[in-house]
């Protein structure tokens, strides 16, 4: 029987604030097993970029990533926001480590190609090394992962975190039983989004198809769904997606095949 692996992506917002990052990292400590961690940290990004005087250009909810917005998200992604993450861990008596794609080769990407909209160093994933990630894995550390990749050309590329997130855990569950725990602000996708109590429990392929038609799943929603419908359809366990105070997993609306 394989073991139990839990990665869990949490949004900038809970690491950037610091009473929401100590209520993270202890319910984070507490995960018995082998665990992963996937962070964002937008806001912070955007924040320091505004201090050096660079602007920040969103599309639709994503960043346009230009050769100067790169260099502050490299700094703040991979080095004040993950190195606070791996501090706070250390000091709970988790040994975590903290990585880009680019440590190790951990996580190669092809820069995005340019269609209606310019995206800049933004990065697709093309491959996980799955298996040195699982060697660390086994040898009991814990990888904090950051939203960065690389080309192998020598180029940084900002990624989206919930992609790293389920790339991750795609490709993990060829040695490990994995659950993937997305964590936002709501307690779950929500029947009525006016309704935080409105959580559908649990949601079908055929469903989500149907709660798209009807109204119900928008926005956001929709890539985050399919996200962890491709996550289950490469062989991820169960997908759950909640709050970030419920991480260990038992609520929430849950993924299966």
């Amino acid at each position: 029987m394989r073991e139990k692996l839990t990665v869990i992506k949490v949004g900038g917002k809970i690491v950037e604030e610091e009473a929401t990052l100590n209520q993270l990292l202890n319910d984070f400590a507490a995960i018995e097993g082998h665990k992963v961690l996937v962070h964002g940290g937008g806001r912070s990004a955007t924040k320091i970029a505004t201090q050096l005087g660079i602007e920040s250009k969103m599309v639709n909810g994503r960043r346009i990533t230009d050769a100067e917005t790169l260099k502050v998200v490299t700094m703040v992604y991979g080095g004040l926001v993950n190195k606070n993450i791996v501090a706070g861990l250390q000091a709970r008596g988790v040994n975590a480590l903290g990585l880009t794609g680019a440590d190790m080769n951990v996580i190669l990407s092809a820069k995005r190609p340019v269609k209606e909209v310019d995206y800049g160093f933004v990065g697709d994933v093309k491959k996980v090394d799955a298996s040195l990630l699982s060697d660390l894995i086994y040898k009991g550390v814990v990888p904090v992962m950051a939203p960065l990749t690389h080309d192998g050309e020598g180029n940084m590329l900002n990624t989206n975190a919930d992609t790293i997130a389920g790339e991750t855990a795609k490709a993990l569950a060829q040695f490990f039983d994995v659950t993937l725990v997305f964590c936002f602000e709501k307690k779950g996708v929500l029947r009525d989004e006016n309704d935080d109590d409105s959580v559908i429990p649990q949601i079908t392929p055929a469903e989500f198809n149907q709660y798209v038609a009807d109204g119900i799943i928008q926005g956001g929603m929709i890539p985050k769904l399919e996200n962890s419908f491709e996550a289950i359809n490469a062989g991820v366990s169960e997908v759950v997606i909640t709050l970030a105070s419920a991480i260990n997993g038992d609520s929430g609306t849950r993924i299966k095949k």
